[in-house]
Order: structure tokens, then C-alpha cells, then sequence
């Protein structure tokens, strides 16, 4: 049976999104850029704001920000991981996840140890408490789920769009 979680959300409806040339908020004006609401961009980033606040009460209980949050989580599904291949899974650049790293080792909930076959390259492992942490995240998804007011097959959908604006933003700017 389809999730009907979201539907009676009391949300204003937004005005038709403006055509693609229109999108920055500049077709059709001299006067300048046109408000916010006209940029895709600027809903992308106050989504990620609200989101990253409704994870906040969730992970402060764990003793997690959201980027830790998220490290954590590539490491639950794929287990110990290459340095190079967190920076990839989770596009960040080193200079912001080594830092990460170190606070969640100084926390005892991951190790770094360099490859005995590549000591350039180095493994970060869950600790027995980091991966022990997994089983008190259970009850995020669904209560974020419900904070977007989005049911499963609208997620679904959202989720395929920002995939694709992902991969189209990344050929771009390469």
C-alpha cells in the first residue's frame, strides 16, 4: 500500500517554477536578478538548511554532527574504507574530511591506520563503539521521511532529480 505520509500537509503551494531561462531570475527584467524564489538554486540550498536542521536534534543524542553523521553511514554499508573513496562518496574535498576524521577518532568512533600494501593511502575502520553506534540510528530515516511531509513516492522522485541535477552540475563544471 502506498504511503500517504505528507498528504495533508498544510504547506502554501509555490508558483509554477519559471521557465529555464528564466531560472536565475534575470529573462525578462533590466532591473536585475529577481527574487530568490525564482532561483533553483537558492530552494536547493534552504532544502539542505532544513534538513540539516531537522537531523540536528536526532544526531545530538549520538554525539554526531550531520557530516559525521554521514561518514559514519558509508562506513556502516561498506565497512572499512579508503580515505580517497570517503572523499568521493561523500564529495568533500581532504581538507574538510580530515579534520572530520580526526574529531571521530578523538571520539573513539573510528581508526585511521595507513595500508600496509600503500602507505599513502589510509583505511578508516569503525571502532567497536562507532560500529555499535549504528543500531541507536534506527528511528532517523522514518523521522526525517516524515519531517520533509513527503510521501515515499514523492521522495523517490526528488531523490532521482537531485541525483540527476548532481551528475548535470558535475559535467558542467568539470
Amino acid at each position: 500500500m502506498p504511503s500517504t505520509r505528507g498528504a495533508g500537509a498544510s504547506a502554501t503551494p509555490r508558483p509554477a517554477r519559471p521557465t529555464p531561462a528564466a531560472a536565475d531570475g534575470a529573462a525578462g527584467t533590466t532591473a536585475g536578478p529577481g527574487p530568490l524564489d525564482a532561483m533553483i538554486c537558492f530552494d536547493v540550498y534552504a532544502a539542505t538548511r532544513g534538513l540539516t536542521t531537522a537531523y540536528r536534534p536526532l544526531l545530538d543524542g549520538l554525539g554526531l554532527t550531520y557530516p559525521q553523521y554521514l561518514v559514519m553511514r558509508v562506513l556502516w554499508s561498506r565497512g572499512p574504507s579508503a580515505v580517497r573513496t570517503l572523499v568521493e562518496e561523500l564529495h568533500l574535498d581532504y581538507g574538510t574530511l580530515s579534520p572530520l576524521l580526526k574529531r571521530l577518532e578523538t571520539a573513539g568512533l573510528v581508526r585511521r591506520e595507513r595500508r600496509a600494501d600503500d602507505e599513502r593511502s589510509v583505511l578508516i575502520s569503525p571502532t567497536a563503539d562507532g560500529a555499535a553506534l549504528e543500531a541507536r540510528t534506527g528511528h532517523i530515516g522514518e523521522a526525517i521521511q516524515e519531517a520533509t511531509g513527503l510521501t515515499d513516492e514523492e521522495t523517490a522522485e526528488l531523490s532521482r532529480l537531485l541525483h540527476k541535477l548532481n551528475a548535470s552540475v558535475a559535467r558542467t563544471v568539470r
